[in-house]
């Protein structure tokens, strides 16, 4: 065991503008690269890790000027960098970057808007290896910063994720989202015939602790989510290509909604199960973030992106015999 004179005495970390609004989980998970997330999640809790002077938990969001406290930590996890940690997952990563950088579908000196395919996580957890978080250091392109998350998709949905270049862009872009005031479309399969062609579902959703994991149901209890659908096309009776516009935006909200109207989005069996399954097609979630529109964090411009169909949602609807060149709806 490494002698206790390579341990450093008590640190505190001054939180800059650029990890505003970041998890502290998963700033301490880059600070302190050597360190398990099991470690780190225990030392939080035992008030070993603390924000301000304060106790803190593991999902607190950061704030830039905060002061966190660390323990005494052995030198070899500071210095365990990030690059010598990963060179075990060199090639999966290089796959990711690449992939990422082939699907850029905007950028300019405030956003960076990308096309996130089917089966990449958003940020990494105690079972994720690979994820967005861990290579944005590499798309900074002209600048010095990495950019920044100010959304999430599921691991499992593809589409357009906006990523801020900026701290202005990213505290402007977070307050769009926070206040609906970003229009997103999404384009899903579902299994079976929606009773309406359009509509409304307005049902409150909360969470729970499920056997898989955590999930969410509908509930009186819950918080309030609105979905607007319509119908772009039916393919017999047995799926339905579906545009969705989700006005609020609550954990797994639109695979929820499906399923209370009777047609799950194919391959959800995490909510749909069986019924979700549609022969000859993946069991694999189809739903795609087709869009956003917003006014530009800079220029106040309206900016509207588009992601087209890639993986596997592609496959399928071309599959289907379905147009998937057609303008966004």
């Amino acid at each position: 065991m490494t002698s206790t004179n390579n341990k450093q005495a008590v640190q505190h970390l001054k939180v800059d503008a650029d990890d505003e609004e970041v998890r502290l989980d998963r700033w301490l998970r880059r600070t302190i690269p050597g360190i398990t997330y099991s470690r780190l999640v225990k030392w939080i809790r035992t008030g070993q890790i603390r924000i301000d002077g304060q106790r803190a938990k593991p999902g607190q969001k950061l704030l830039a000027g905060q002061i966190v406290r660390l323990p005494p930590i052995h030198q070899h996890y500071m210095s365990a960098s990030r690059t010598d940690m990963d060179r075990n997952q060199d090639s999966s990563i290089s796959k990711v970057l690449t992939e990422i950088k082939n699907n850029i579908l905007y950028r300019d000196g405030s956003l960076i808007a990308i096309n996130k395919p089917s089966g990449l996580a958003v940020q990494g957890g105690s079972k994720t290896k690979i994820h967005l978080d861990m290579v944005l250091n590499n798309l900074t392109f002209d600048q010095k910063t990495k950019p920044k998350l100010v959304h999430r998709l599921d691991k499992d949905t593809s589409g357009v994720l906006l990523l801020a270049r900026t701290g202005l862009a990213a505290r402007k872009m977070t307050q769009m989202f926070r206040n609906q005031e970003v229009n997103k479309v999404y384009w899903a399969l579902v299994s079976g015939i929606p009773n309406k062609s359009e509509g409304v579902i307005e049902m409150p959703i909360k969470k729970f602790a499920g056997s898989g994991g955590e999930k969410v149901t509908a509930s009186s209890g819950g918080r309030a989510a609105v979905t607007n659908y319509s119908v772009i096309e039916n393919i017999g009776q047995k799926a339905s290509w579906i545009k969705l516009r989700p006005l609020t935006g609550r954990t797994h909200q639109l695979r929820v909604h499906c399923k209370l109207l009777g047609t799950p989005i194919v391959g959800d069996v995490k909510y749909g199960r069986y019924q979700s399954l549609v022969d000859g097609l993946p069991r694999k979630l189809h739903l795609h973030a087709r869009s956003v529109t917003f006014p530009h964090p800079t220029t106040g411009q309206v900016l509207e992106l588009v992601a087209p169909l890639i993986g596997h949602c592609k496959n399928s609807w071309e599959k289907l015999g379905l147009n998937i060149n057609q303008k966004n709806e």
